[in-house]
């Protein structure tokens, strides 16, 4: 069992449906096929941790105690539909104004997590459908993919290509890109 290695995988988008600032958590809803992904990762041993912006809590647009209620809401769903489950949740709360270390690009949740749950960074992986998620990946040293489960992934690639970015894959969904994933942890196993 792989126990050193996580998937960090962003929320709104990836997961489940992104309707902007998710504050309801009777209104979550699961991407198709995003818990059975979950469930593989889990079933390989593979850490999986949701770190995600949630700058509506800066914004005041809903408090900490009602996005804990969305968390909630999201592990009971994956639960549900496919018995899988989270390692963690990190979350940035703060406004983009704020300059803080923790708000994607920038590392701050993949440092914590890191250290709570003693991962090797340099091969884990980052799934999430914003440049920001794959500029995360590349500030950290990690494998980023791209879903293209946003209703404008081209221009989240324009983004990238801009930065000078690429993924190091490009998948339709959460499901594609675990299976991306697996192999490429199957494969570099057999190179030790």
């Amino acid at each position: 069992m792989i126990t050193d290695i996580a998937v960090f995988l962003d929320r709104d988008g990836t997961i489940n449906y992104d309707p902007g600032y998710l504050s309801d958590s009777r209104t979550l809803t699961l991407l198709p096929g995003a818990s059975a992904a979950i469930a593989r990762l889990n079933s390989e041993g593979i850490k999986t941790i949701v770190v995600s912006n949630q700058s509506g809590i800066g914004r005041g647009l809903f408090t900490e105690g009602t996005l804990a209620k969305v968390h909630t809401r999201l592990r009971d769903l994956l639960m549900l539909e496919s018995g899988a489950t989270l390692d963690g949740i990190y979350y940035c709360p703060h406004h983009p104004n704020d300059e803080c270390q923790c708000r994607k690009p920038r590392q701050g949740m993949l440092i914590q997590a890191s250290k709570d749950f003693r991962l090797d960074i340099r091969r884990s992986y980052m799934i999430g459908d914003k440049a920001s998620d794959v500029m995360l990946a590349a500030n950290a040293g990690l494998k980023g993919l791209l879903v293209q489960t946003t209703h404008d992934a081209d221009s989240e690639l324009w983004r990238l290509r801009k930065a000078g970015m690429q993924p190091n894959y490009i998948a339709e969904d959460l499901s594609k890109a675990v299976d991306w994933v697996i192999a490429d942890i199957r494969s570099n196993a057999k190179e030790f």
